[in-house]
């Protein structure tokens, strides 16, 4: 983006001073991300920049690490957890997610503020709190040493998140489509995965990557919930800081890293397809 030629000393000013404000938040945000990844690599068990790395060594470099966390099989059992309870909560947490946006939608719909105020409230209240309260609700029930127990947890905080992606995705929906499908005497089932679902199917999909970003980096819940076998990644990377400081830690989280950048992509390209399947630009 380009200045026009009119703008003035404080218009450009403020034009580049707002981005190298913004590259530097940017950059402050991100650093954190960028150590660790490198870190990773370290042939010492360390925590910190060899000289042999700051000078680019090859031989200060190493996959040890990662190789280690392969042949762990705490590791391997947390990563398998972890992506079987990510899923289990996903496709709960989209189903439910699709069907309160698509009730809450409808103009005739008494209380919505309430209503809506109720269902993203897990992204609201401290998740502490929510963990406490799922421990005592699902011991009662017998569940709290258990998956099922841990997947609807992640379910509950997972659902704000599609209600929020798939309500935005129906801001634009024109329901005169639903209507004249309905008018031609097509069933109401029909109608939704014919009509409505091919229109906010990026809103879901987005949604549903969200909710999986989110199981997978909850660590309060299974603190809680979890018992010896249902370790997940992240309460396998709390007790290796607890009880023995290694850098598979760091191979561990920069791994995560790399899935969260695709998801991401994925997610905006999502947004993008919503943006062009409603008619709008950027």
């Amino acid at each position: 983006m380009s200045l026009p030629s009119y703008t003035g000393p404080m218009g450009r000013l403020w034009f580049y001073g707002v981005r190298v404000f913004a590259s530097l938040v940017l950059l402050f945000l991100v650093l954190p991300v960028l150590v660790v990844m490198p870190l990773s690599f370290n042939v010492e068990p360390y925590f910190s920049f060899t000289s042999g790395m700051l000078h680019l060594d090859p031989a200060a470099f190493s996959l040890r690490w990662y190789r280690e966390l392969l042949d762990d099989p705490l590791w391997l059992l947390s990563f398998k957890n972890s992506l079987f309870i990510a899923t289990c909560a996903t496709l709960i947490a989209t189903v439910l997610g699709t069907l309160a946006a698509m009730g809450l939608s409808r103009a005739t719909l008494p209380c919505k503020a309430l209503l809506m105020g109720t269902l993203i409230s897990p992204m609201i209240v401290p998740v502490i709190i929510s963990s406490a309260g799922m421990y005592f609700f699902y011991s009662t029930l017998g569940i709290s040493q258990d998956y099922l127990g841990i997947i609807l947890a992640h379910a509950v905080l997972g659902t704000p998140f599609v209600i929020i992606t798939v309500t935005a995705t129906l801001v634009g929906f024109d329901h005169s489509l639903t209507r004249a499908a309905a008018s031609l005497g097509a069933a109401p089932w029909y109608v939704f995965f014919k009509v409505t679902l091919p229109i906010i199917r990026p809103g879901i999909i987005s949604g549903a990557l969200f909710a999986m970003v989110t199981s997978f980096d909850e660590a309060v819940v299974v603190q809680f919930l979890g018992g010896v076998e249902q370790r997940t990644i992240p309460r396998q990377m709390w007790s290796g800081m607890r009880e023995q400081i290694s850098p598979t830690i760091l191979a561990a989280a920069t791994l995560l890293i790399f899935g969260s950048v695709i998801l991401l992509i994925a997610i905006e390209i999502l947004r993008r397809r919503s943006l062009r399947l409603r008619g709008l630009k950027e």
